[in-house]
């Protein structure tokens, strides 16, 4: 089972809750995840342990935002089809991904996690350089990652397992 299957699992997605995850509302509202986090997190400052109230209500978001969208209209658009791509890649251990797509993902998600542990570093410091500059770094390479993932469902879309999820 490759990590990204138990991740899945952890967030409950199974075919029809990766359905609603691939509405481009799902897509695009899951880049509010990580800075509802850091503000959570940096709330500690002003609220101590009453921090615990955001933090949870960030951590909740951050489950149910894959759940709490409609099954997508359409699954023709990018958002979708990065989804879509998540889930051929972390299906990638009974099927096989194309040679070309088995490196940059994983590349990609190291280089947002550089990007995540300078977000950690700040929110503990609360310093806004490495936070502000690592979320950058985070989202960037995490956008690019879900771009690959396009590029990987558009070159597996003909697989019968596969091409259902377009309509």
């Amino acid at each position: 089972m490759t990590i990204e299957q138990q991740i899945a699992s952890a967030f409950h997605l199974n075919d029809e809750n990766w359905m609603r995850h691939a509405n481009p509302a799902s897509v695009w509202t899951r880049f509010t995840v990580l800075p509802l986090l850091i503000l959570a997190f940096w709330s500690r400052a002003w609220l101590g342990w009453w921090a615990l109230i955001p933090i949870a209500l960030a951590v909740a978001w951050t489950f149910l935002n894959p759940l709490v969208f409609p099954r997508a209209r359409t699954t023709t658009n990018w958002a979708s089809k990065g989804v879509l791509g998540e889930r051929v890649w972390a299906s990638r251990d009974n099927v096989p991904v194309p040679e070309h797509h088995r490196r940059a993902p994983n590349i990609l998600n190291a280089l947002a996690g550089i990007g995540m542990i300078l977000v950690i570093w700040g929110v503990i410091a609360f310093s806004i350089w490495p936070t502000v500059t690592g979320t950058v770094i985070a989202v960037m390479f995490k956008v690019w990652y879900v771009d690959r993932m396009v590029w990987l469902f558009e070159d597996m879309k003909h697989l019968p397992e596969y091409a259902k999820w377009l309509y």
